[in-house]
């Protein structure tokens, strides 16, 4: 399906078509087809999308004065159109922008908890309304996360939003409209963010894996932008969870880290943060065999091959063990007397400890000047990006827990 340009595109423009073959003439004053100078360079939103796949839908409004006589003729299989660009252009009416965003789109819903089976494809789901302090966002890549996994097999449904449900927390793309209490974000920013605040506490019943989700602007950070959409979308829920997880143990500047499984998509992003963020003093992260030399440069000083080495065995200890893997039993033994132990997943064993992230976009906003000097870098998964239509295959992927980085869906159609 193609895209349909972001609503900012869609400023007030004036277009003159000629489609009578019998010489029509129209009398039109002062032609002249305006836009935001985006329009022209509709490529640079993503490089993997041609602005042949964009669908321009332009307001229609004529000037009341005509005094100007305009003759062209045509073949029924040629109909010119001229468009010139103007950085005079104003928005279009209210009016015209709400008309040009659908009523219904296509996202991947499930209507029972289970496996990837109960996934489905339906072309008839309502877009989201606008809450007065949200954002509609265009979608131009989504992300997966474990969360998403147990969220679908039903791991948390009594704190979960009623069913059917479109999955999906991550999210990259281009606002289109605007609530009446939003003060920053305006229409046409692209923009990134975990689109639930509390992951397990009624998430939203729209999520990201749609055409459109609607998301509070607090929750949201302008896309860095040296990062595409598909680099975007891998980042907010796996560095937010990475950030909140070291500051809760009080990591700071000299302290020691060992990362397990250091090459998945938080993982990746704790050892660049301990290392540019919170200047850690030594690093160490565990991984197969295949990936110590990403772990290498992400910035960690010891690449552990848990295929043949036993971290808990090292006669080195550590300030904090993040563990991104679920072994916090293992974990604590290799943790200096004092430290900490976070736990993202399995049983917990003192003095290990487990959160759940708060999402929030002023981290995302903090963390931006990291991402745009390139210290600090997403790491997505080489299989991917996976299309629209290979979303259970995703899902079937990052539940084994072999991704390296985030799994990210691209486009959405």
């Amino acid at each position: 399906m193609a895209e349909k340009i972001p609503e900012s595109f869609h400023t007030k423009a004036k277009l003159v078509v000629y489609k009578d073959c019998k010489e029509t003439r129209d009398k039109v004053g002062n032609m002249e087809t305006t836009m935001t100078t985006a329009v022209p360079k509709l490529t640079t939103l993503h490089p993997r999308i041609s602005s042949n796949s964009f669908s321009l839908r332009f307001s229609l409004t004529f000037p009341a004065k005509k005094t100007a006589l305009v003759k062209q003729t045509c073949s029924p299989s040629h109909i010119p159109l001229r468009v010139s660009a103007s950085s005079q252009s104003q928005a279009a009416p209210e009016a015209t922008k709400v008309s040009s965003i659908p009523s219904e789109m296509k996202a991947c819903v499930y209507g029972e908890y289970g496996g990837v089976e109960v996934l489905k494809f339906d072309d008839k789901v309502s877009v989201p309304e606008v809450k007065e302090d949200q954002v509609l966002i265009k979608v131009a890549a989504a992300a997966l996360n474990p969360v998403d996994a147990k969220r679908r097999q039903g791991k948390f449904k009594a704190t979960d939003s009623p069913l059917p449900t479109v999955p999906g927390y991550d999210v990259a793309g281009v606002v289109v409209k605007v609530g009446n209490q939003v003060k920053e974000l305006k229409e046409g920013d692209a923009v990134y963010g975990n689109i639930n605040e509390k992951a397990l506490e009624g998430p939203k019943q729209f999520g990201s894996l749609a055409e459109y989700t609607a998301v509070e602007e607090k929750l949201l950070a302008l896309k860095p932008k040296n990062l595409d959409f598909i680099q975007a979308a891998g980042l907010p829920l796996a560095i937010e969870t990475a950030y909140e997880g070291l500051e809760r143990t009080g990591f700071s500047a000299g302290k020691s880290i060992l990362v397990l499984n250091g090459s998945g998509g938080v993982g990746s992003l704790v050892i660049q943060l301990a290392k540019h963020v919170f200047g850690a003093s030594r690093i160490a992260a565990t991984s197969s065999t295949g990936k110590l030399e990403l772990l290498k440069s992400l910035g960690a000083d010891l690449a552990i091959d848990y295929t043949k080495e036993n971290f808990e065995d090292l006669p080195e200890k550590f300030d904090v063990v993040y563990d991104a893997i679920g072994q916090c039993d293992k974990a604590v033994k290799v943790v200096k007397e004092g430290g900490s132990v976070v736990a993202l997943t399995g049983a917990v064993t003192p003095p290990g400890f487990r959160f759940v992230v708060t999402s929030n976009g002023n981290t995302l906003k903090t963390l931006n000047p990291y991402l745009e000097s390139g210290k600090i870098k997403p790491v997505v998964d080489p299989k991917g990006p996976f299309t629209f239509s290979q979303v259970a295959e995703a899902f079937s992927y990052i539940e084994t827990n072999r991704a390296t980085g985030k799994v990210v869906i691209h486009p959405i159609p």
